[in-house]
């Protein structure tokens, strides 16, 4: 570790603050970049964690889900021509290619995931971490930056050790989800000192607590398919079909999670925030009904919870049953119309009653950030202030689950370790609004 008057006797070209999956990406881009040119310039990762890339190894269920095989910008929420703009410049075929380069074989699951072959995240960050090394990157972990100063020749980056020169300055801190691993949102602090604004966050792919009234706790560990409407001030928001999973508090699985941001933002801005669920995908109350009537017709001793059972998982029948105060065992013939209507109804618009979400600690991406319009999309430079660049989850975009979150962030990082870097070659002084191509 350098002492601070070494870091100060040899000031270093590119910083880059925060060495997840954008920053350690940026840094190789960065470095592979000055080094085809064979010109001299030195590249400084740093990042506040004794550990770096904490984030990296608990994705995934510790399998780390690289990216996706087919990736559009509908997969993403915030400035969608953008974000077109950004994924094109840096596609999957490309990431595929570049992970390979680096030692790493990627295999596709069935969900269209994809995961390296080793089935281990660590495999991923020791390939980044070695591919930094390899092209000359200097990481520096335990180097918490706490401020940056613009000068005449770039910025100071003052930090737990001392104080660092940069001629240009990558700030990859990431969100504020899983801020154990070290995406506290300080990073937002030192864009906003910079100059730029920061959108409200909220926690994103994040399971969701349900008022104790309701049956959750039963259902622990079930999963099946539900179609989920999110409603912002009665005002539809969004609606999507996916797997749903019962927990002991409330609701997780894939399309709660990529649905969680839109409650998550709306309840955090004040407005009024509702969730239904349809558990009969496709199908509307008047259809089951019509099913419901024959069913009584052809099989009027069947008990109701059987009935169900046709329809959905037998727990989650029973369950229903229950809350909505119907006996699963009355034979269907004898269900009054009453309770036949509201078990229906209960089917196809059941109310989520959501009262928060499990927190910052659990969610796995962030809703909200530096805008998108304050960033040139071909290099990822600030408009702002020239010489700065802005990766990753600290921009406000996120994508649902499934490895897409993971693409903006080397999609991110490449461009804009790679734009730093020719910027540095063409000779361009931070101040110069030209060293901006937005």
């Amino acid at each position: 570790m350098k002492k601070r008057d070494e870091i100060m006797d040899h000031p270093t070209t590119i910083v880059i603050v925060g060495a997840g999956a954008a920053g350690l990406t940026g840094a190789i881009a960065a470095a592979q970049t000055l080094a085809q040119e064979a010109r001299e310039g030195s590249v400084l990762l740093m990042d506040g964690a004794k550990h770096i890339g904490a984030k990296i190894l608990v994705s995934g269920g510790g399998r780390c889900n690289v990216t996706h095989d087919v990736i559009t910008p509908k997969d993403y929420f915030g400035n969608r021509h953008i974000i077109r703009n950004v994924l094109a410049a840096f596609p999957v075929e490309r990431t595929i290619a570049w992970f390979a380069s680096l030692g790493i074989e990627l295999k596709r699951e069935p969900t269209g995931k994809l995961f390296p072959t080793t089935d281990k995240a660590r495999t991923v960050l020791n390939a980044l971490i070695d591919g930094a090394r390899r092209a000359g990157v200097m990481i520096r972990s335990d180097h918490r930056v706490h401020d940056i100063l613009q000068t005449e020749a770039g910025f100071l980056v003052q930090h737990n050790h001392g104080l660092t020169h940069a001629s240009r300055l990558i700030l990859a801190t990431g969100g504020q989800s899983l801020p154990r691993t070290g995406s506290d949102g300080f990073g937002y602090q030192l864009a906003r000192r910079l100059g730029h604004r920061a959108t409200p966050t909220a926690p994103a792919l994040v399971p969701l607590q349900l008022d104790r009234s309701m049956f959750q706790a039963t259902l622990a560990g079930l999963s099946h398919d539900v179609e989920l409407t999110t409603l912002v001030d009665r005002r539809e928001v969004d609606r999507r079909t996916g797997s749903l999973l019962w927990t002991h508090v409330g609701i997780s699985g894939p399309v709660v999670l990529d649905a969680s941001r839109f409650w998550t933002l709306a309840t955090k801005q004040g407005a009024f925030a509702e969730m239904y669920g349809n558990f009969v995908p496709g199908q509307s109350v008047n259809e089951l009904r019509q099913w419901f009537i024959a069913q009584a017709a052809q099989h009027p001793r069947r008990s109701l919870v059987r009935t169900l059972s046709s329809l959905v998982p037998d727990r989650f029948a029973e369950s229903l049953c229950r809350h909505q105060s119907c006996e699963p065992q009355t034979a269907v013939a004898q269900v009054s119309r009453l309770d036949r209507d509201r078990l229906l109804t209960a089917l196809t618009r059941f109310h989520f009653l959501v009262i928060g979400d499990r927190g910052w600690n659990v969610a796995e991406v962030t809703a909200g950030g530096v805008p998108l319009e304050e960033i040139n999309y071909r290099t990822m430079e600030s408009k702002l202030v020239p010489g700065v660049y802005l990766l990753g989850e600290m921009l406000d975009c996120d994508g649902r689950i499934g490895g897409f979150n993971f693409q903006w962030a080397w999609a991110t990082g490449w461009l804009g370790g790679e734009s730093a870097a020719r910027s540095l070659l063409n000779g361009k002084t931070p101040a110069d609004p030209a060293s901006s191509l937005g």
